[in-house]
């Protein structure tokens, strides 16, 4: 951290020796001519002795006071600079996490280790359709026994404590006390508190709320009882807070990667996204790879027949139907227009015969859909080999036009 770089706590709280000398001297000294003007010198003496110890004890138990004042607050800006530095370091390598999953995982485990005395701790998410929660993460829990809780958001102390509003965080530092008054089956509630190595005994829980909508909670536990106070309430709702800014920069950042990337109609890859998938083609010793371009012959019949949204369910269809058959590791694409394309391992007869499959499916379909396709091996010279598959594909429309024609 740059700024505890810069400050330690000792800098905080060291007081000079001259400091102390002044604070202590300056007053005994207006105190003992105050005494020696109203007083005899035996008297002036005796009462300076006891307002001096009394003064000196009161200044030692002050500073000692204000010192740990200082150090706890320095202890509270330290945990915020780390809460901050954990939402930027994950916000900073969201793009690194393939799913959303693995964000709230790394995200949890940050805040179980920023919070003093949290020992465990889940993100439960909310189905807002039908307000049943389900646990998305959790750290020192068994996740398989939580999973088969059937619950609702209204049978959360969260939701209780806070009569419905879901507005702060909430402290139980009795959790047996709380889930004795839970509507939750008997086995549910000795699910929750037996879903960890220790048997939780407090818990502090805060609602996550994503431009505005609640996205579910995250629960923060410990094996203590009274583990949580005011302070850490402070700290979590900071946490949540920063929390909810760094899943929403994630989910947009997904939904700008998947403009990028993909084709907002079919779902498949774009051209852009494909010819960059190339550059990563491993090739397989064992099979050969093969380009495959596929094109609609009867996209234009049919936005003519039936409207421009029956055309696109044909390639939507036309997608579908090539993830389901192709295998996963294969690059799929929808390279413009009504042509696909396909970088699959082989063997060329496997290929052909799910091709085949395609068209038998397609076809069938009301109104059915056709389609005209070329193969070439692809070795090194991706450029040859597009256009031989290309050239290939042309052919077998030219020659289904002059069948039609005959």
């Amino acid at each position: 951290m740059q700024i505890k770089n810069q400050l330690n706590t000792q800098q905080l709280t060291q007081t000079g020796v001259k400091q102390h000398i002044l604070q202590l001297i300056t007053p005994l000294v207006l105190i003992s001519i105050i005494l020696f003007i109203s007083f005899d010198n035996r008297q002036a003496y005796q009462y300076l002795g006891l307002f001096g110890g009394g003064y000196a004890i009161s200044y030692v138990i002050s500073h000692f006071i204000h010192k740990q004042n200082i150090q706890r607050l320095w202890r509270h800006i330290e945990q915020i600079l780390r809460i901050n530095e954990t939402t930027y370091e994950l916000v900073k390598v969201s793009s690194q996490y393939d799913s959303e999953q693995d964000f709230i995982d790394a995200l949890l485990l940050k805040a179980v280790t920023a919070v003093d005395d949290a020992e465990m701790g889940s993100i439960i998410l909310i189905d807002n359709n039908t307000d049943r929660l389900q646990f998305g993460s959790v750290v020192g829990l068994d996740i398989d026994k939580l999973s088969q809780i059937n619950f609702t958001l209204e049978e959360t102390f969260l939701y209780r404590l806070t009569k419905g509003r879901l507005d702060r965080t909430v402290i139980i530092n009795n959790m047996r006390n709380i889930n004795s008054q839970s509507t939750l089956t008997d086995d549910d509630q000795f699910i929750l508190l037996n879903a960890s190595s220790k048997p939780i005994c407090s818990t502090l829980s805060s609602p996550i709320r994503i431009d505005g909508e609640l996205y579910g909670m995250m629960n923060l536990d410990s094996s203590m009882m009274e583990a949580f106070g005011e302070y850490d309430i402070s700290l979590v709702d900071i946490l949540t807070y920063e929390a909810a800014n760094a899943i929403s920069l994630y989910q947009k950042s997904k939904k700008i990667e998947l403009m990028a990337n993909y084709d907002g109609l079919t779902g498949l890859y774009n051209r852009k996204k494909f010819d960059e998938s190339v550059l990563q083609w491993q090739h397989d010793i064992s099979q050969a790879s093969y380009i495959v371009i596929l094109d609609m012959d009867n996209l234009k019949p049919l936005n003519d027949l039936y409207g421009h949204q029956a055309g696109d369910d044909a390639l939507k269809a036309f997608a579908q139907s090539l993830k389901s058959i192709w295998h996963p590791a294969f690059l799929v694409a929808r390279y413009g227009g009504d042509e696909f394309i396909a970088l699959c391992h082989g063997p060329l007869e496997i290929l052909e015969t799910q091709i085949t499959q395609i068209q038998k499916e397609l076809s069938q379909l009301t109104p059915a859909i056709y389609f005209s396709y070329g193969i070439a091996q692809y070795q090194q010279d991706w450029s040859k080999s597009f256009k031989q598959a290309d050239n290939n594909m042309y052919q077998q429309k030219r020659l289904k036009s002059q069948g039609a024609l005959s």
